[in-house]
Protein backbone atom coordinates (compact mmCIF):
# COMPACT_ATOMS: atom_id res chain seq x y z
CA UNK A 1 0.00 0.00 0.00
CA UNK A 2 1.28 3.47 -0.94
CA UNK A 3 1.79 6.07 1.74
CA UNK A 4 0.29 9.57 1.54
CA UNK A 5 3.56 11.20 0.38
CA UNK A 6 3.96 8.76 -2.52
CA UNK A 7 0.38 9.34 -3.66
CA UNK A 8 0.85 13.10 -3.32
CA UNK A 9 4.02 13.02 -5.44
CA UNK A 10 2.38 10.89 -8.12
CA UNK A 11 -0.57 13.29 -8.24
CA UNK A 12 1.69 16.35 -8.46
CA UNK A 13 3.81 14.79 -11.21
CA UNK A 14 0.74 13.83 -13.26
CA UNK A 15 -0.77 17.30 -12.78
CA UNK A 16 2.48 18.93 -13.89
CA UNK A 17 2.64 16.72 -16.98
CA UNK A 18 -0.98 17.51 -17.83
CA UNK A 19 -0.30 21.24 -17.50
CA UNK A 20 2.71 20.94 -19.81
CA UNK A 21 0.67 19.00 -22.36
CA UNK A 22 -2.13 21.56 -22.13
CA UNK A 23 0.29 24.48 -22.59
CA UNK A 24 1.76 22.85 -25.70
CA UNK A 25 -1.73 22.18 -27.06
CA UNK A 26 -2.89 25.76 -26.46
CA UNK A 27 0.26 27.17 -28.05
CA UNK A 28 -0.13 24.88 -31.08
CA UNK A 29 -3.74 25.93 -31.61
CA UNK A 30 -2.87 29.64 -31.33
CA UNK A 31 0.05 29.22 -33.71
CA UNK A 32 -2.09 27.39 -36.24
CA UNK A 33 -4.91 29.92 -36.10
CA UNK A 34 -2.61 32.97 -36.25
CA UNK A 35 -0.12 31.78 -38.87
CA UNK A 36 -1.60 28.67 -40.46
CA UNK A 37 1.47 26.70 -39.37
CA UNK A 38 1.93 23.79 -37.02
CA UNK A 39 4.79 23.78 -34.53
CA UNK A 40 6.80 21.18 -36.52
CA UNK A 41 6.29 23.24 -39.70
CA UNK A 42 7.55 26.39 -37.99
CA UNK A 43 10.48 24.48 -36.51
CA UNK A 44 11.44 23.16 -39.96
CA UNK A 45 11.11 26.63 -41.49
CA UNK A 46 13.20 28.16 -38.74
CA UNK A 47 15.88 25.49 -39.07
CA UNK A 48 16.01 25.85 -42.83
CA UNK A 49 16.16 29.64 -42.57
CA UNK A 50 19.36 29.36 -40.50
CA UNK A 51 21.02 26.96 -42.95
CA UNK A 52 19.77 28.54 -46.19
CA UNK A 53 19.90 25.17 -47.95
CA UNK A 54 19.67 21.59 -46.69
CA UNK A 55 18.78 18.14 -47.87
CA UNK A 56 15.70 16.44 -46.45
CA UNK A 57 17.84 14.05 -44.41
CA UNK A 58 19.89 16.94 -42.95
CA UNK A 59 16.70 18.75 -41.96
CA UNK A 60 15.30 15.53 -40.51
CA UNK A 61 18.40 15.06 -38.33
CA UNK A 62 18.40 18.70 -37.25
CA UNK A 63 14.77 18.71 -36.06
CA UNK A 64 14.95 15.14 -34.71
CA UNK A 65 12.02 13.78 -36.73
CA UNK A 66 11.85 10.86 -39.14
CA UNK A 67 12.51 11.41 -42.82
CA UNK A 68 8.95 10.50 -43.77
CA UNK A 69 7.52 12.95 -41.23
CA UNK A 70 9.76 15.76 -42.47
CA UNK A 71 8.95 14.86 -46.08
CA UNK A 72 5.24 15.37 -45.33
CA UNK A 73 5.98 18.66 -43.59
CA UNK A 74 8.08 19.86 -46.53
CA UNK A 75 5.28 18.83 -48.93
CA UNK A 76 2.89 21.13 -47.04
CA UNK A 77 5.44 23.96 -46.81
CA UNK A 78 6.11 23.62 -50.53
CA UNK A 79 2.39 23.80 -51.33
CA UNK A 80 2.25 27.05 -49.30
CA UNK A 81 5.19 28.36 -51.39
CA UNK A 82 7.50 28.67 -48.35
CA UNK A 83 10.04 26.09 -49.55
CA UNK A 84 11.22 24.77 -52.91
CA UNK A 85 13.00 21.56 -53.74
CA UNK A 86 15.89 21.74 -56.21
CA UNK A 87 17.68 18.73 -57.66
CA UNK A 88 21.48 18.91 -57.59
CA UNK A 89 23.13 19.42 -60.97
CA UNK A 90 26.17 17.37 -59.88
CA UNK A 91 24.30 14.44 -58.34
CA UNK A 92 20.71 14.04 -59.54
CA UNK A 93 19.91 11.86 -56.52
CA UNK A 94 20.41 14.80 -54.14
CA UNK A 95 17.55 17.22 -53.63
CA UNK A 96 18.11 20.47 -51.77
CA UNK A 97 15.53 22.48 -49.88
CA UNK A 98 15.58 26.26 -50.19
CA UNK A 99 13.51 28.92 -48.49
CA UNK A 100 11.49 31.18 -50.75
CA UNK A 101 11.22 34.91 -50.03
CA UNK A 102 7.68 34.20 -48.79
CA UNK A 103 9.05 31.51 -46.44
CA UNK A 104 11.73 33.87 -45.09
CA UNK A 105 9.10 36.54 -44.48
CA UNK A 106 6.87 34.02 -42.71
CA UNK A 107 9.69 33.05 -40.34
CA UNK A 108 10.40 36.72 -39.56
CA UNK A 109 6.73 37.38 -38.77
CA UNK A 110 6.01 34.12 -36.96
CA UNK A 111 5.56 34.15 -33.19
CA UNK A 112 8.47 32.91 -31.16
CA UNK A 113 8.59 29.22 -30.45
CA UNK A 114 7.04 27.99 -27.21
CA UNK A 115 10.30 27.03 -25.61
CA UNK A 116 11.77 30.56 -25.59
CA UNK A 117 10.43 31.23 -22.09
CA UNK A 118 11.62 27.82 -20.90
CA UNK A 119 15.08 28.34 -22.43
CA UNK A 120 15.41 31.73 -20.76
CA UNK A 121 14.33 30.37 -17.38
CA UNK A 122 16.64 27.36 -17.59
CA UNK A 123 19.57 29.57 -18.55
CA UNK A 124 19.09 31.44 -15.24
CA UNK A 125 19.49 28.25 -13.21
CA UNK A 126 22.82 26.89 -12.03
CA UNK A 127 24.15 24.05 -14.16
CA UNK A 128 23.54 21.53 -11.35
CA UNK A 129 19.83 22.41 -11.25
CA UNK A 130 19.61 22.17 -15.03
CA UNK A 131 21.18 18.72 -14.83
CA UNK A 132 18.79 17.66 -12.05
CA UNK A 133 15.75 18.70 -14.13
CA UNK A 134 17.18 16.97 -17.20
CA UNK A 135 17.79 13.72 -15.32
CA UNK A 136 14.35 13.80 -13.69
CA UNK A 137 12.54 14.34 -16.99
CA UNK A 138 14.56 11.62 -18.68
CA UNK A 139 13.58 9.24 -15.85
CA UNK A 140 9.90 10.13 -16.30
CA UNK A 141 10.20 9.25 -19.98
CA UNK A 142 11.89 5.97 -19.09
CA UNK A 143 9.24 5.15 -16.46
CA UNK A 144 6.52 5.74 -19.03
CA UNK A 145 8.43 3.53 -21.50
CA UNK A 146 8.57 6.32 -24.05
CA UNK A 147 12.29 6.26 -24.87
CA UNK A 148 11.66 5.41 -28.53
CA UNK A 149 8.83 7.88 -29.07
CA UNK A 150 9.69 10.26 -31.91
CA UNK A 151 9.51 13.88 -30.88
CA UNK A 152 11.38 17.01 -31.79
CA UNK A 153 13.10 18.64 -28.83
CA UNK A 154 11.91 21.91 -30.36
CA UNK A 155 14.40 23.88 -28.34
CA UNK A 156 16.15 26.73 -30.05
CA UNK A 157 18.35 28.94 -27.85
CA UNK A 158 17.41 32.64 -27.64
CA UNK A 159 20.50 33.65 -29.62
CA UNK A 160 19.10 31.75 -32.59
CA UNK A 161 15.73 33.43 -32.24
CA UNK A 162 16.91 36.81 -33.56
CA UNK A 163 15.24 35.94 -36.84
CA UNK A 164 11.86 36.17 -35.05
CA UNK A 165 12.62 39.50 -33.43
CA UNK A 166 13.70 41.27 -36.61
Amino acid sequence: MKDKNTVDCEYRILCALRRIIRAVDIYSRRLNSSSGLTTPQLLCLHTLSKAQTMTLSELSREVNLSGSTVNGIVDRLESKKYVVRQRSTEDRRRVYLHMTPQGKNTVKQAPSLLQDKLSSALAQLPETEQLTITNALEKVVKFMELEDLEASPNLIPDSDMEVHKA
